[in-house]
């Protein structure tokens, strides 16, 4: 599979691209999902249009379809559909006041709070759902029915991270260090360190003896704590 940002580029190098002759839906996206030349009033390409980008990058939507609601449907029974939290590389899908439930789509490029930008095919500043030209447009959230979300290579669960499960990690890193296992190249530097108080221990280890946590991270504070002591041993302070 190929990444988001393959996606994306295989997009960005279509922008500007337009029907021919205009108000046909004869363009290459077309031409390469039917199989053939597709002209006069042929059929919308939105669609065709991003899934002949994903198809580009490598990365397999749940159906290759050219109908928005098609994917939307295979994507929920995937379990790749999401209704928020849009990210680059999502697929999303658009209701647009007065039309069908799903109306048109395109490819996430960026995220705000209240608004997606994203690379659509068949749009324009007069008709978004069939304006016949690839463009960037910005979408606000509540047009957004939800969007398709394939699996992209190097992605895992972890991705979903936040602040909280980053510290949990991180916690639980810093713990399989907090314990007097060390080299033993170090001995007599840890053995004179402790003799002369710049390092003092933490609680106690299993078997009671004090806990250096000599493999553990150094802060600042820590850092100038232990210069302190050294400069009052050596008479600096």
């Amino acid at each position: 599979m190929g990444t988001a940002e393959g996606v994306l580029s295989a997009a960005r190098a279509e922008l500007g691209v337009r029907e021919n002759p205009k108000g046909s839906n004869h363009v290459k996206y077309n031409t390469w999902y039917y199989g053939r030349e597709v002209s006069g009033q042929g059929y919308s390409w939105c669609m065709a249009f991003v899934q002949w980008c994903f198809h580009r990058a490598g990365v397999p939507l749940p159906a290759l379809t050219a109908s928005c609601g098609a994917l939307m449907r295979a994507a929920q029974a995937a379990g790749c559909w999401v209704t928020g939290d849009y990210r680059a590389g999502d697929v999303v899908i658009y209701d647009f006041p007065g039309g069908a439930a799903t109306d048109h789509c395109g490819i996430v490029e960026s995220v705000r709070p209240d608004a997606v930008t994203a690379i659509e095919g068949n749009t324009g500043a007069g008709n978004d759902a069939s304006g016949g030209q690839v463009q960037r447009r910005d979408r606000p959230l509540k047009q957004i029915v939800g969007a398709v979300r394939p699996p992209f290579d190097g992605e895992t669960e972890e991705d979903d991270m936040d602040v909280k499960r980053f510290e949990e990690l991180w916690l639980e890193m810093r713990r399989a260090s907090q314990d007097n296992d060390s080299s033993a190249y170090s001995q007599d530097a840890r053995r004179w360190a402790v003799d002369n108080g710049l390092i003092q221990g933490s609680g106690k280890t299993a078997d009671g003896e004090s806990n250096y946590m000599w493999e553990d991270v150094l802060t600042r504070e820590q850092m100038v704590t232990v210069l302190y002591r050294f400069a009052r041993l050596t008479g600096l302070a």
